[in-house]
């Protein structure tokens, strides 16, 4: 009976307990002042401050805090609102209203809530009328109204499907080795979506480095909602017509890529490890022997002197230099993987220098901390402190010399054992403002990035540094690629890296790819051959496996599959004009090299289904439908126009799924209508020049289409004072003419010829060129050397014995092709 009544006494006491001294949500409350600043306005309420700053006419950023000022200093964002901008604010009964020439918001005063609209007077994205931005604790979170089918896109480094709506996510910097198929966090995290309803796209981005959570209606429907663990609510919307112009707005806030070196988007070879140095020349003398196209190979942790950071090991590697000088000669580039830990020993000099200049991380009483990784206990730079990007970037200066043409950040989540439980009252130094680690362990990577980006490029004396990560924040495209880290060497582990690139696309990250073959776990001829066909359809095309793991070369699964990878390995080289074009466009526009399709068929319902979410666009132009290798005949769904099929040339038309076949050697690829593929001759590396024709594929469409084509010298920034040659090329099947544009820029390029192949064009025995009667030749494209003898599936009589060729001079004046 005691017990009874004790229970009974403490349930009642839960119930009894006032309300005002329970923490419960509350939001921003009513409007009690307003004052104009600087491109907005600050605003005053019941429970905290507002500020609303137009950067420009389709941007506008909100910030939310319960503090007498904002903090408004950031990594992510790097462009200032704009001076120039014309809007209007209008103060009425009831609400006060900015307006710009492309939006309008409006923000209510009792309570205080904001709504975005177009010019149009549509409802774009509003505050959910009831709970607005609250606050909970320390957390603070933003309601959105949900509307009726509602989808959204993006958010990064997510696994799932390429419609979030009905989920949830975490934004985490979390090591997940062999992660799940639906894992969540992973390793990188960007708090930016877009979302879709009515015709209508907008875009959030919420630029805050600590914990977030997104709620996309998982476990209710009334609202999407996004919220962070530590700081401020600031936000920016952005609307425009399209989704490619809202990916270009958000890259305008958080930066873009610098063009890569052209080495970088060639083939890399990559396995944790290869040593010693016997081994690594043996595989660089395979794949010249084997005629297998190749430009990196990559050196994981065993390369190191006990995996101590910027050592060699002298017994597997006695003269690094040396080797890389042959590496050199071999034509290959080398790329080092280097961690943020720096072991902890007397002696060692990254150490010691590191701990006099007081670098590292350190907990609230000064004390630096260590913990353990591959060396064993170490300390971490801190790179959110000026000094120490600095000191960090002159520790690559003897591997630069060495000869490394690349590094290769790992393990800066950051990850250290223990389950990732680093300790949460660590300091960061942030600018000298000092932050915890609830808002700089997000951030870690993104200032690792940088740090490195900015020391090799002072170090390579002009030459483009190349970086890739496996973690990091919004903005990281500014200073490197991204791999999605320690995937499986599973089907749908494949099929997963091709969302997850698609999914940084749209979040702004054009250079990305996978463990090409996965890296945990052992997998089969079949899985290798399509694995790689995909790859090489990707922006970063890398092969990589796990220590213990079986060998995942290009040849190592037999003759058939060593084949396959080859043909597919040769395409990639093939396409380079076209992907390094595809390139250029993403440091222009920020536009992805692989293109989900909601990018240009947003509100084609078909694209979200199925099988399609795994469908995109590399490039412009080229459609590929990624599939399992067992599967041997497969829906591919082309979207609305003109399509052909990149082997046989068959005419398709879009709206509708056609059945495939599809064994392994043959990917299913398209081509779209109205659009231009470039090509050049074969090579076994970028540094072999190919032949001086540069091939322009043009298919034919009654639509008009016009695209870029961008040559540098693949090196350097001197593209950046106007050493480039850039031609847009204008297609219009409506009337029968073709126009390349004069060129821009002072490059002289170095393809002296252009080979012109008219695919699917009404039958023509001849073209004007500039006004002037030229006569076409016929010939037979083959894009993938003996795929009709690896694939007797493939109908060659599908493929026009007609296609017509032309060959002109690659003359930098307009030239207008008509037929």
């Amino acid at each position: 009976m005691k017990k009874i009544f004790l229970l009974f006494a403490i349930h009642y006491s839960l119930f009894t307990i006032p309300l005002s001294a329970q923490t419960l949500p509350h939001s921003v409350g009513n409007l009690k002042s307003i004052k104009k600043i600087a491109n907005g306005i600050a605003l005053q309420t019941d429970y905290g401050n507002m500020k609303v700053t137009v950067y420009s006419s389709n941007v506008i950023r909100i910030g939310v805090t319960q503090n007498s000022t904002f903090n408004d200093f950031s990594y992510a964002t790097v462009a200032t609102p704009n001076a120039k901008v014309n809007y209007t604010m209008k103060e009425g009964a009831g609400d006060i209203t900015i307006t710009t020439d492309s939006v309008k918001l409006v923000i209510t005063k009792k309570p205080v809530r904001v709504s975005l609209y177009n010019y149009k007077n549509q409802l774009v994205c509003a505050d959910d009328a009831s709970f607005g931005t609250e606050w909970l604790g320390s957390d603070i979170t933003s309601y959105k109204k949900l509307f009726p089918d509602e989808k959204f896109i993006g958010l990064g480094e997510k696994t799932g499907d390429l419609n979030r709506r009905g989920n949830g996510y975490v934004n985490w910097n979390t090591d997940i080795p062999g992660y799940e198929t639906r894992q969540d966090p992973l390793y990188a995290s960007i708090p930016f979506y877009i979302g879709i309803h009515d015709s209508l796209v907008y875009g959030i981005f919420l630029d805050n480095s600590s914990k977030s959570y997104f709620n996309f209606g998982a476990g209710q429907e009334r609202y999407a909602s996004f919220s962070v663990a530590d700081g401020d609510m600031n936000y920016f919307m952005i609307w425009h017509s399209n989704v490619a112009k809202v990916i270009e707005s958000y890259t305008w806030l958080t930066g873009r890529m610098p063009m890569p070196p052209l080495w970088s988007l060639g083939y890399s070879q990559c396995r944790w490890s290869y040593f010693p140095e016997s081994e690594m020349m043996t595989l660089a003398k395979n794949f010249r022997d084997r005629k297998i196209p190749c430009d990196v190979l990559w050196f994981d942790i065993h390369y190191m002197q006990d995996y101590k950071v910027f050592t060699w090991s002298k017994e597997r590697y006695p003269d690094p230099k040396g080797m890389l000088t042959k590496m050199d000669q071999m034509g290959f580039r080398n790329v080092a993987i280097i961690d943020p830990g720096i072991k902890v020993e007397k002696g060692y000099a990254a150490y010691e220098d590191g701990l006099k200049k007081d670098m590292f991380l350190k907990y609230p009483d000064g004390d630096v901390w260590s913990g353990q990784v591959w060396p064993g206990w170490c300390v971490f730079t801190d790179y959110t402190k000026p000094d120490a990007r600095i000191w960090w970037g002159n520790l690559f200066k003897e591997d630069i010399e060495a000869g490394l043409d690349g590094f290769w950040i790992d393990m800066n989540e950051p990850a250290s054992w223990g389950g990732g439980k680093n300790p949460e009252n660590l300091l960061f130094n942030y600018e000298g403002k000092t932050a915890t680690y609830k808002t700089g362990k997000n951030i870690y990577a993104l200032e690792m990035a940088r740090a490195t980006y900015e020391g090799t490029k002072q170090l390579f004396d002009n030459k483009r540094p190349f970086v890739l990560t496996r973690a990091g924040f919004a903005g990281l495209q500014r200073y490197s690629a991204i791999w999605t880290g320690d995937n499986v060497a599973e089907e749908n582990h494949m099929l997963l890296g091709v969302r997850l690139i698609n999914s940084l696309g749209l979040s702004g990250v054009p250079f990305a790819g996978v463990d090409v073959g996965g890296f945990v776990g052992n997998g089969n001829a079949k899985l290798m051959s399509r694995w790689i066909s995909i790859g090489a359809f990707s922006p970063f095309f890398r092969s990589h496996k796990e220590y213990n793991g079986n060998d995942s070369e290009p040849w190592a699964f037999g003759e058939d599959a060593e084949n396959i990878c080859r043909n597919y390995i040769q395409l990639h080289y093939n396409l380079l004009p076209y992907i390094y074009s595809s390139f250029y466009e993403a440091t222009q526009t920020g536009m992805p090299v692989q293109r989900s399709l909601s990018i240009d068929y947003t509100m084609d319902e078909k694209i979200y289904w199925g099988n399609t979410v795994n469908e995109y666009m590399f490039g412009p132009s080229i459609l590929v439908v990624p599939q399992l290798a067992t599967q041997l005949m497969v829906p591919a769904y082309l979207p609305q126009g003109t399509w052909y099929d990149f082997y046989s040339d068959e005419k398709l038309e879009g709206g509708t799924s056609y059945y495939r076949d599809a064994p392994v050697q043959k990917l299913p690829v398209f081509v779209k209508g109205g659009s231009f593929v470039f090509m050049q001759s074969p090579v076994q590396t970028t540094v072999e020049k190919p032949a001086d024709t540069l091939a322009i594929h043009i298919y034919y469409s009654a639509s008009q289409h016009a695209q870029f084509y961008y040559e540098d010298s693949g090196n350097g920034f001197d593209y950046l004072q106007g050493n480039f040659f850039k031609r847009e090329m204008k297609f219009d099947g409506s009337a029968n003419k073709i126009v390349m544009e004069k060129t821009e820029g002072n490059y002289r390029s170095h393809f002296t010829q252009l080979k012109i192949y008219f695919h699917g064009f009404p039958k023509v025995e001849s073209v004007r060129v500039n006004g002037k009667a030229m006569a076409v030749k016929p010939e037979a494209v083959t894009f993938i050397s003996g795929i009709d003898k690896a694939d007797p599936l493939a109908d060659r009589s599908k493929l026009s014995a007609t296609i017509a060729t032309i060959t002109i001079s690659n003359s930098t004046d307009q030239m207008e092709i008509g037929w």
